[in-house]
């Protein structure tokens, strides 16, 4: 029997994250299983407008402001997206929690507690199944995004908040079985592809 898993990717950028996520969906197409596919910041109309808010280089928004916009697109994307598909097809999120208390906790300072609470009362019991978590060196960091024809807000920061906020993600994947590390510096993306590929397979 088919299974309808949620299924996360997370990371800071550069990571291998999207490129993570592509492989899967490539692998859902060829096997014409039903799957939706959202970003956050962004997914519905309403989030996507959220989005630009969020990224847009010339914002000044403070880091409660670009919290506060983060929770309303998920909001919107909970409403209208992920709890009417919830265990009616496989549902892959490029972004989701862990980035919100990776990013705006250990990289901002934010406080956990009303993260988890925002969380909480927005998510209801909604939650992911798995969650791919995509890592990388502060050197190859810095060569891909030296090779980025355009960068967003959240591609500029200093090299010390994406340690803290790659750091907050690895802790928050510590001693959980529905998490998997995925090394971009150590494997090429055919190794990586198979080792992905294979848990997908144990979760659909």
């Amino acid at each position: 029997m088919y299974k309808n898993p949620v299924i996360v990717f997370e990371g800071i950028e550069t990571s291998g994250k999207s490129t993570n996520l592509k492989i899967v969906s490539n692998y859902l197409n060829k096997l014409n299983r039903k799957f939706i596919k959202i970003r956050e910041p962004g997914g519905v109309a309403s989030s996507e407008i959220f989005r630009k808010f969020i990224l847009n280089n010339k914002s000044k928004l403070n880091y409660k402001t670009d919290l506060l916009l983060i929770m309303a697109s998920r909001s919107e994307n909970i409403d209208k997206i992920l709890k009417k598909n919830y265990g009616k097809k496989i549902i892959i999120i490029d972004r989701f929690v862990d980035s919100t208390i990776a990013y705006q906790h250990y990289g901002m300072s934010i406080n956990l507690n009303l993260i988890n609470k925002l969380n909480k009362f927005i998510l209801g019991s909604f939650s992911p199944s798995f969650t791919f978590l995509s890592i990388v060196n502060k050197n190859n960091m810095k060569s891909r995004l030296s090779k980025r024809f355009s960068l967003n807000k959240y591609d500029k920061f200093n090299l010390s908040f994406y340690n803290r906020v790659q750091n907050g993600f690895i802790s928050l994947s510590k001693n959980k079985k529905n998490y998997l590390i995925i090394d971009s510096n150590k494997n090429n993306i055919k190794e990586n592809s198979k080792i992905i590929i294979n848990k997908i397979k144990k979760l659909i």
